[in-house]
């Protein structure tokens, strides 16, 4: 039998017609729960109408004056705003760079931690320690570590291992200073992508893999047929986690580079605009862009989870 014939046969099972008890305790959940998402909408919702006012008008901190409405002035001024797309390029390909690599490294690591070996519980514990350690500290670390003279990262790669010729400034390079700092988050982050698929890797039954063995199915028939398809919700939500939260990044760059132009995104460029320039009309239209733009990731994520559920 082949590796998709019997995963069909084991996965794919009817599903079964919600009664009318179902459907009346789904009903009690949502009148339960109503109370709740209706105070975070309010509490939500406040803020993003007013970010969403005051980016059609010229409000800023210092003017006395009130702010006067000025159309859509600041969104064709964030068009023709060069620093404002090199911004969306670096946010972009430091979200690529760090959840692509934490997600290959989380999976590796949720499946040697889900596995039976003595000392697992301590090797759980221990992967948990870069993720505890705050982001500023992190960066400040790390920007010691990638210091051209005294740095750590040089002396291994120069004297240590000579993969190098000569000292590099890994943070002064433009080329490698986005590569730099993503290797940060990839160091800091993995351990919480590797903690949301062990979850998901917890409650797949062990009956599952003993059918697929028992059929003759391999170790890498196994993964791609059985654990992918039923990790498929834990691998979401961590990419969904992990997706925002990058491309809402601030602290670890700004600790490491600043208002750098060079390794500036998007969030750093909204925060000098609303706290140096004191301009608030123009950061608020610089949120509304972030806000799109990250709405524009949620939705492809909730429609391919919408696609998987379906089928």
């Amino acid at each position: 039998m082949s590796g998709r014939a019997w995963a069909d046969r084991i996965l794919k099972k009817p599903r079964p017609r919600r009664s009318g008890l179902a459907r009346r305790q789904m009903l009690v959940a949502w009148l339960m729960l109503l109370p709740t998402l209706a105070v975070v909408a309010v509490v939500a919702a406040w803020p993003l109408i007013q970010v969403f006012w005051m980016s059609f008008t010229n409000a800023t901190l210092t003017s006395l004056q009130p702010p006067q409405f000025v159309g859509l002035q600041n969104y064709e001024r964030l068009v023709r705003d060069p620093v404002w797309w090199t911004s969306v390029v670096n946010t972009i390909r430091f979200t690529l760079m760090t959840v692509i690599i934490e997600l290959i490294l989380g999976m590796i690591i949720a499946l040697v931690i889900n596995s039976q070996f003595k000392g697992r519980g301590a090797m759980r514990a221990a992967m948990l320690v870069p993720w505890a350690i705050p982001t500023v500290i992190s960066a400040e670390m790390w920007k010691w570590m990638y210091n051209d003279i005294y740095g750590v990262i040089n002396d291994l790669l120069v004297n240590k291992f000579h993969l190098l010729a000569h000292n590099v400034a890994f943070l002064s390079i433009p080329a490698t200073s986005l590569p730099a700092v993503a290797a940060v988050d990839v160091w800091k982050t993995t351990p919480f992508v590797a903690l949301l698929l062990l979850a998901g890797l917890q409650i797949i039954p062990n009956d599952i893999y003993e059918a697929a063995t028992v059929d003759g199915a391999s170790w890498l028939q196994r993964f791609w047929y059985v654990t992918v398809p039923l990790l498929r919700p834990a691998i979401a939500v961590a990419l969904i986690f992990r997706t925002l939260d990058a491309l809402r990044v601030f602290d670890v760059i700004y600790v490491m580079f600043g208002n750098q132009q060079s390794t500036v995104t998007m969030a750093i460029y909204d925060q000098n605009w609303l706290v140096n320039f004191s301009n608030v009309g123009y950061g608020s239209a610089i949120s509304v862009f972030i806000f799109l733009i990250i709405a524009i990731f949620v939705v492809i994520y909730v429609t391919l989870i919408g696609v998987e559920v379906e089928q």
